[in-house]
């Protein structure tokens, strides 16, 4: 897929556990882990939204298009 989830980057910076993170956003462990690891098919803007709330940090800090 062209485009990258660079989740676990920006999680590492902020020093922040994927369980924290989950209820912060609310959303769950495992869709959060999806997202990690590049399996996710979409996002919900709303979702994009909380994670750069909960990260203090922009859209581009997390999605990366890479052309295959």
């Amino acid at each position: 897929m062209a485009i990258i989830v660079n989740l676990d980057v920006m999680m590492a910076k902020r020093k922040i556990s994927a369980g924290e993170l989950s209820d912060r956003i609310g959303i769950t462990p495992a869709n959060l882990s999806i997202l990690k690891n590049n399996k996710a098919k979409a996002i919900r803007f709303s979702t994009l939204e909380e994670l750069c709330k909960a990260l203090d940090c922009q859209p581009g800090d997390i999605l990366e298009y890479k052309p295959d």
